[in-house]
């Protein structure tokens, strides 16, 4: 099947545009791990939130496998130690709208 429209990637960044709430993309969030998060928003209050886009769920993917799944809670536990709230989502839901949804309703 051929996608036509925008990635999830893009997508999320349009929905974040019309929120108009500050964010980047590849936001580096760790100096010495070089860990990046595929967006950080600041919406209305000072926490910051990561938000990661988890691809390929369903096949297998490097989020789902054994070690990928062991490195990303390394990743997501520093990063709330650190004051971050993490939000993650999948490629679907954030094709879908639930993503747009829940950012919109909890951020």
């Amino acid at each position: 099947m051929v996608r036509k429209g925008p990635n999830a990637g893009d997508l999320l960044e349009i929905h974040l545009r019309e929120f108009g709430w500050r964010y980047e993309r590849e936001f580096k969030f760790h100096a010495v791990r070089k860990w990046k998060a595929d967006f950080c928003i600041w919406p209305t209050f000072d926490k910051p939130i990561l938000i990661e886009i988890e691809g390929a769920v369903w096949t297998q993917g490097r989020h789902t496998r054994g070690s990928g799944y062991v490195k990303d809670l390394e990743k997501y536990n520093t990063a709330a130690a650190m004051g971050y709230v993490v939000f993650r989502f999948t490629t679907q839901q954030v094709l879908n709208g639930k993503a747009k949804k829940f950012i919109e309703e909890w951020a």
